[in-house]
């Protein structure tokens, strides 16, 4: 009886330690030339694919294990990759500096319009968006973007060889292509991309360089103007929805078979 309940108050004891477990590491972001804290910081767990910022006092607080890697990101800021360690999870708050950027401000070109004053010969000077969507018909989804030009053609293209190049890009890369699904589901990390435009931290995710990431959405039938003016949460929209038309695709032409 008396080693049943050594054994019990044991199993107990070694129970509660496992439960108390710190799943989580908290810090301070702060500018290492100015020794400010910095707001709205963009962070990332790149294991778990979860994200968060930091609060008015530059705090922050995300869930991590040992060995995490967190990515910190700040416009005008050097962007860096922190690994969790034993000793953050088990002591607590720590502080993240941040190396400011020498911002430059590229030129801007104004191209400006010569109008004659006749309506057919102005009109011919006026620039005209020519993207479109294309719907295929049995998709669910909202179908391919294209311009006009040879619009049919890329949607016959797609049929007959549909995301090939994602296909290739991802097919090696399985844990990519996990981290999609994750990214698509985690609303913090939707909210950071919606505002963001420089694809850093899908390219840190996805482990793709900027070429790579636009020649995706080119392969998936999205215009130049597209990739050039959507937000980073529109480009993982874009690339998700492409790998379920391709699977849906690929699962019909194996049963047509």
């Amino acid at each position: 009886m008396r080693h049943l309940l050594l054994l019990t108050a044991f199993l107990f004891i070694t129970s509660l330690s496992v439960a108390q477990e710190p799943t989580a590491v908290k810090g301070v972001v702060y500018s290492t030339s100015t020794n400010d804290i910095l707001e709205s910081v963009n962070i990332v767990n790149l294991n778990q694919v979860i994200g968060t910022t930091t609060n008015s006092q530059g705090k922050f607080e995300i869930k991590a294990t040992a060995n995490d890697t967190l990515h910190f990101s700040f416009l005008g800021y050097k962007s860096i990759k922190v690994r969790v360690t034993n000793d953050w999870l088990k002591f607590g708050e720590t502080k993240i500096e941040m190396t400011e950027l020498a911002l430059a401000l590229e030129e801007v070109v104004v191209n400006q319009l010569r109008l004659t004053g006749y309506l057919e010969i102005d009109i011919q000077q006026v620039p005209v968006k020519t993207n479109y969507r294309y719907s295929i018909s049995g998709l669910s989804t909202t179908g391919y973007e294209a311009g006009n030009t040879g619009a049919v053609n890329k949607v016959l293209g797609a049929l007959f060889n549909p995301a090939d190049f994602l296909y290739n890009m991802f097919g090696k890369k399985p844990n990519e292509l996990q981290k999609l699904k994750q990214m698509k589901k985690d609303d913090e990390i939707r909210n950071l991309l919606a505002s963001r435009f420089d694809r850093e931290m899908l390219m840190v995710l996805l482990e793709v360089d900027r070429i790579d990431l636009d020649e995706i959405v080119s392969q998936c039938n999205y215009s130049r103007e597209f990739i050039q003016t959507a937000n980073d949460l529109q480009i993982l929209d874009a690339i998700n929805e492409c790998y379920e038309e391709y699977k849906i695709l690929s699962r019909s032409q194996r049963k047509s078979r």
